[in-house]
This record gives structure tokens, sequence and C-alpha cells, in this order.
């Protein structure tokens, strides 16, 4: 199974590319850190980058939320104002995209094969898991 990366795209591929999708092509050897990519509508890969938009913070007992039975895990995420980023990646590659939640059988299954160089889409292919 293992970790995979989320794709989000402007850029028209076909109509079931345009949700969520996910990838495990984008990071060599290790399949995806769960990262966040958008491809715009030029066909620009891009990151986006939510570090630093949320501090830690420790809850103590008596502030809101702290539950005595979760011990050690009493902590929340915290906006902080901070604004994520949004970075031009320039990959050349073959990456292959597949909906985040398909509900149809295993051999129909789309995937969308995409090339790009130096970030920038140069064509791609649409297929089924069962017309590989």
């Amino acid at each position: 199974m293992g970790m995979f990366d989320y794709v989000r795209s402007s850029y028209y591929f076909d109509e079931d590319f345009k949700g969520q999708c996910q990838t495990k092509d984008i990071e060599d050897g290790i399949g995806g850190t769960m990262s966040q990519y958008w491809i715009n509508p030029d066909g620009q890969l891009c990151l986006i980058d939510y570090s630093h938009t949320a501090d830690f913070v420790e809850l103590k007992e008596g502030d809101e939320g702290y539950d005595e039975k979760r011990g050690w895990l009493n902590f929340q995420w915290v906006p902080n104002g901070n604004h994520g980023k949004i970075r031009a990646i320039s990959l050349t590659k073959y990456v292959v995209i597949y909906p985040e939640n398909w509900k149809g059988e295993w051999e129909d299954w789309p995937e969308c094969r995409i090339h790009f160089k130096n970030g920038i889409v140069q064509d791609y292919e649409t297929l089924t898991k069962g017309r590989q």
C-alpha cells in the first residue's frame, strides 16, 4: 500500500481527473510523503507548502479541550495567520495520477500518465488499469 502524494489540477486532462487525485511517482524511491501538488491551468506543476501556518500548542489542565485520559496527547494545532506558499517545481519525468475516490471496478479505474518537462505538461495519456 504505502504513502502517496495528492494532486489537484486546473489543467484539463479528463472528467475523471477534475477532483483530488493521488500519485506515487513524483518523489523517487519513497512513493510519496502526503505532499500537496497542483497543476495550474498552463500545465505548470506546483508544490503547495503549508509549513509554518499553524503552531503546536500543548494543552494544560484547565485549558479548553484538555482531557486527562489523553495524557501526552493533549495538544492541538492552532492557525497562526501565516498562509501557505505555492512554488513551481522543475520536474522532468512521467507521472501517473489516479482519482482519489474511484467507485467502479478495478479494471475500469482511470489513470492519467503525464509527461512533464521542466515542470510543464508536455503531453498525457489516459488509460484504465485493465487497458495497460
